[in-house]
């Protein structure tokens, strides 16, 4: 049986549907020793900025039932660093080159961005739960006239197709994902970590310096199931789903509620192989199943 896992979401032909999920992978490197990386949809790289970012202080990263909370701060070695070093390397395997972007503020972005226009990637996203600075500090994806404004000023700089990262600390994530497809979008991803806390009971202190950080990880898959299933009856353009996947069954879940592709995230810490699992699991229900294409499987839960 001729089974046909491709995707396309905005021109960009992906052989599979499994990505990775920024801020987990690196810029693939990291990971070269356990997966081929030529076997994987994308590699969407570690969020990256116009200049390079420290991070947060430590401790920064807790674990917690079913997941993990991370306040990283997006450390990054900027977007020098990041032509020079990681396009390169990535360049080197038959998979397609998803940057994510962070930034302070508008101008941040849009330096990146620029900068980004001759570089050999495929699309860039945009990850919009970084938090603006001349806003008092509210996430720019917090406020859907921020994500429309933002979307539409990195449309007019991007000469690649942009996706936009939404961020699921927000009333009613359909508003947001709208919003973001009326900026111009070309897709959105989500979700992004949700906010968390965790106390040390012995120390009776934070478990991470910044006191708040971003969960993630199984626990957080019912409602990042719900969200995608929400925005992708809400948008006409692709969606790619993450949160919490840890198998196939899971990345089923997501694409069976609508989504085009998707991201997987926390797994690779727990099992750095999963992504692999994952692309070989959906192929073997497919055949199991006899479906031949993909695309009878995305949205086919109404």
């Amino acid at each position: 049986m001729d089974i046909c896992t491709k995707v396309n979401i905005a021109g960009v032909e992906f052989k599979n549907p499994v990505m990775t999920a920024s801020g987990t992978f690196g810029s693939g490197a990291e990971y070269g020793e356990f997966v081929d990386l030529n076997k994987l949809g994308a590699v969407v790289t570690k969020g990256v900025a116009n200049v390079p970012w420290p991070g947060n202080p430590t401790p920064r990263i807790a674990e917690t039932y079913g997941g993990m909370i991370n306040a990283i701060g997006l450390q990054n070695p900027g977007i020098d660093v990041f032509c020079k070093r990681d396009i390169p390397f990535l360049k080197e395997y038959d998979t397609k080159i998803i940057v994510n972007v962070c930034g302070r503020t508008e101008e941040d972005y849009v330096e990146v961005v620029d900068r980004l226009a001759d570089e050999p990637v495929d699309m860039l996203e945009i990850n919009i739960s970084c938090p603006n600075v001349k806003e008092g500090g509210i996430a720019f994806g917090q406020n859907p006239d921020s994500v429309e404004h933002i979307t539409s000023v990195l449309k007019k700089h991007a000469k690649q197709p942009i996706i936009m990262k939404l961020s699921p600390n927000v009333t009613d994530i359909t508003v947001m994902a709208k919003a973001a497809q009326a900026g111009g979008a070309d897709a959105i991803s989500l979700i992004n970590t949700l906010t968390g806390m965790k106390i040390d009971v012995n120390k009776r202190t934070f478990a991470v310096a910044n006191k708040t950080g971003g969960l993630s990880g199984p626990a957080i898959k019912p409602v990042a199931v719900r969200m995608v299933y929400q925005a992708a009856h809400a948008v006409e353009i692709p969606v790619i789903g993450m949160g919490g996947i840890m198998n196939a069954e899971d990345a089923l879940e997501f694409i069976m509620a609508g989504a085009s592709a998707v991201s997987i995230g926390t797994a690779n810490f727990h099992n750095p192989y999963t992504t692999i699992e994952v692309v070989d699991g959906i192929r073997a229900y497919m055949e199991k199943n006899k479906i031949d294409d993909i695309k009878e499987l995305i949205g086919c839960v109404r």
